[in-house]
C-alpha cells in the first residue's frame, strides 16, 4: 500500500524560498537516478529511507490552514509510483503542491499533468544533449528529458525552467545551446540560470569555477522570445 512504503527521507517544516509567494513545507524523497557533482543533498540521494507517508501524515495534519503548499522534491519524486497518490492526498488536505523534478520518467510527468492536482513543476535542465550524460553522471537518455518538457509545454500547467550554473561543469556555449532550443521548441515561459552557490558539502568532486564574470553581464537575451532570469548572481 503506498501509505506504508517507505520513501521519503525527511521533511523540512517552513521555508519561504522553495515555492515562491508561498509558506511551504518540504517533503524530501530518497534515492535519485542522477548523480551530478554539484548536488548537496548526497544523504537524500544515498541514504536508505526512513519514513513513509504514515509517518509524516500527522505533522501535514498540524500544518493544514498554517503553511499554503507542500514542495516535493529530493533525490528525485517521480521514481517511486506512490507519488501520484501522495499527491492526491496532500490535495485533499488543503495544500497546494510543488514539485521539483529532474524530468527522467516522462510517464510520471504526463500521468501528473493528466490528473491536474500538482500547482507547479520546476523543471531542471540539467545540460543540453552534448554533455548530458556527463553532467548527470548517468546513463539516462535525454530524449526521456525532453519528453517531460514537451509534456509540460503543450500543457497549461504551470511551470519553470531552470538550470544549475558551474562555469567549470557548463560553458557558455551550453547555456546558449539550450536557449537555441527552447525557441526552436516554442518555449514561452521563464528560463532561470541560477549560479551553484558552494555553501555545502556535494556529491562529487567539483572542477574550479573558471569563470567569475556575471553571466547575466555575456548573454545576448533579446533574440529570444521567452524571459531569461537569473538566480545568485
Amino acid at each position: 500500500m503506498w501509505r506504508s512504503k517507505k520513501i521519503i527521507n525527511s521533511i523540512s517544516p517552513f521555508t519561504l524560498l522553495d515555492y515562491e509567494g508561498h509558506t511551504s513545507a518540504i517533503l524530501w524523497f530518497s534515492g535519485c537516478n542522477m548523480r551530478c557533482s554539484y548536488c548537496y543533498n548526497h544523504d537524500v540521494v544515498l541514504e536508505p529511507s526512513q519514513y513513509s507517508f504514515n509517518d509524516v501524515e500527522s505533522f501535514f495534519k498540524t500544518r493544514q490552514g498554517l503553511l499554503d503548499a507542500v514542495v516535493l522534491c529530493g533525490g528525485e519524486p517521480t521514481l517511486h509510483k506512490e507519488l501520484p497518490s501522495i499527491v492526491k492526498h496532500i490535495k485533499e488536505m488543503g495544500f497546494k503542491v510543488k514539485l521539483d523534478t529532474n524530468g527522467s520518467k516522462p510517464r510520471m510527468i504526463e500521468k501528473l499533468i493528466k490528473r491536474d492536482e500538482v500547482d507547479y513543476y520546476a523543471l531542471d535542465f540539467k545540460a543540453p544533449e552534448s554533455s548530458f550524460k556527463d553532467i548527470t553522471e548517468s546513463n539516462l537518455e535525454f530524449e526521456d528529458f525532453l519528453t517531460s518538457l514537451l509534456y509540460l509545454i503543450h500543457s497549461e500547467v504551470d511551470f519553470e525552467l531552470r538550470t544549475t550554473y558551474h562555469s567549470g561543469l557548463l560553458s557558455l556555449n551550453d547555456i546558449y545551446e539550450i536557449l537555441e532550443l527552447l525557441e526552436e521548441l516554442g518555449y514561452k515561459k521563464t528560463y532561470y540560470i541560477q549560479k551553484f552557490v558552494n555553501s555545502f558539502n556535494t556529491m562529487g568532486c567539483l572542477p574550479i569555477a573558471t569563470n567569475t564574470i556575471d553571466i547575466s553581464a555575456i548573454l545576448d537575451t533579446s533574440r529570444y522570445s521567452f524571459d531569461i532570469k537569473y538566480r545568485n548572481l
